[in-house]
């Protein structure tokens, strides 16, 4: 790799804290996500445990003797450690041996079962986790980053800014290609390409390769995607799921086939499901702890749906919720970056907020997306109506994210109004 053509992700001041901290770093995220190029970039050497190579050389010889893979400069590289289980506790028991910060870097694109996997420590206090996205817009250089999240959420004062305000043509796009860094310079027919190549690789080849030893087969794995894709964006229950997955014979998954499925998603790294946010509320509603389904990326959506740019202006509640899924996406990493946690809200009351923002401390951001910047008004109603809720623990601050506006502002009530192409960290 040319370590000259490196874009620089957000997460890289977090392996250097990290490494500086712990004696191993493990970075985990979905394939192509740009894992083992950032590892590359933090390390002195590297074993890479899928370099087909004389058969998988590297491999075989790990699995024959795992001191072999543990050999190298520090911070040693070893790319895709669960393709040989073992390396984790022997990863462990020589970072215990050495007592030297910044050891190795570990990278994962799947988390092997607890029955098969051969871990018998957590590494707990000698292998720090670090979860890796696709680019957000601030990475890939969509995003303008006038306006930091950061200064959102602790209520700082923003005056206001011009932005060039992207066509909904463009905002499709962004959508429907998505952050993979592989598709950093190329054309919008070749980004997309590439989202679709890894839907496929995902269906056919990557979910037999995770390793549980349980055949799945692909017909089946296509079409629980699909449902996820087109309830992309929602809470949608396995039950919903099922009645998608019904053929013309009236035959769909069983709810256990589903729950395996949506599981093995989640050990891949395809699906980042976001959880619900809750504190003391003064207030008879009762929250909906119910997770809110989301793909690693817009475009792994788009791809199962067949969603191109055109498709998607021509059916704007569709488009409606890849832009909500872009947002997301982005607001994972920014958030990751500030060392929060992201959440949404849905209460029995029908109040919702598309995210929360909160900190070590409590603080909270509540956070709408629209697509459209004529829901501007709304959103931020919306959003003090449930701040008024909150009466033991109140929001820091509140902000409407959108598609298209020439603007970011704060409004004279207090709620920012950000395009997504003027945001990050």
């Amino acid at each position: 790799m040319d370590k000259s053509k490196y874009r620089p992700r957000l997460i890289d001041s977090q392996v250097e804290f990290y490494l500086s901290t712990f004696g191993a770093v493990c970075i985990e995220g979905t394939k192509w996500c740009g894992k083992t190029w950032t590892s590359t970039m933090h390390s002195k050497s590297a074993y890479l445990l899928s370099d087909p190579k004389d058969d998988f050389a590297n491999k075989r010889l790990a699995q024959m003797d795992v001191s072999k893979a543990l050999t190298g400069d520090a911070p040693h590289l070893i790319d895709e450690w669960q393709e040989v289980p073992k390396i984790w506790d022997a990863v462990r028991f020589e970072v215990d041996a050495s007592g030297i910060e910044g050891r190795f870097i570990l990278t994962g694109s799947s988390t092997p079962t607890d029955n098969n996997k051969g871990v018998v420590h957590s590494g707990t206090g000698r292998i720090a986790s670090l979860k890796m996205y696709p680019m957000s817009l601030f990475e890939s250089g969509d995003s303008a980053g006038i306006v930091s999240l950061e200064d959102i959420c602790v209520g700082r004062d923003i005056p206001a800014a011009s932005v060039e305000s992207p066509s909904l043509e463009k905002l499709a796009e962004l959508a429907v290609c998505g952050g993979w860094p592989g598709g950093i310079g190329k054309s919008a027919k070749q980004r997309k390409a590439i989202a679709l190549e890894y839907v496929e690789n995902i269906i056919n080849i990557d979910i037999n390769k995770v390793p549980d030893n349980i055949p799945r087969a692909p017909d089946k794995v296509r079409k629980c995607l699909r449902s996820l894709a087109r309830n992309e964006s929602t809470t949608a229950a396995a039950s919903t799921i099922q009645r998608d997955t019904a053929g013309d014979d009236g035959t769909a998954l069983s709810i256990n086939t589903i729950g395996d499925y949506i599981s093995l998603f989640a050990r891949m790294f395809l699906t980042d499901d976001i959880a619900p946010f809750s504190t003391f509320l003064r207030s008879p509603s009762r929250i909906k702890q119910a997770v809110k389904r989301h793909f690693c990326d817009p475009s792994v959506a788009a791809a199962l749906m067949g969603a191109s740019e055109n498709r998607l202006l021509r059916d704007l509640r569709t488009f409606g919720f890849l832009f909500e899924s872009l947002v997301l996406r982005d607001l994972r990493v920014y958030a990751q970056s500030l060392d929060a946690k992201l959440y949404h809200y849905q209460d029995y009351g029908g109040l919702e907020m598309d995210a929360v923002v909160e900190f070590d401390d409590g603080n909270w951001t509540g956070i709408e997306v629209k697509l459209n910047p004529a829901d501007v008004d709304s959103a931020a109603a919306n959003l003090l109506k449930i701040a008024r809720n909150f009466k033991h623990k109140p929001p820091r601050s509140l902000a409407v994210i959108v598609g298209k506006s020439p603007l970011a502002y704060r409004r004279e009530d207090g709620v920012y109004v950000i395009p997504i192409t003027a945001l990050k960290s």
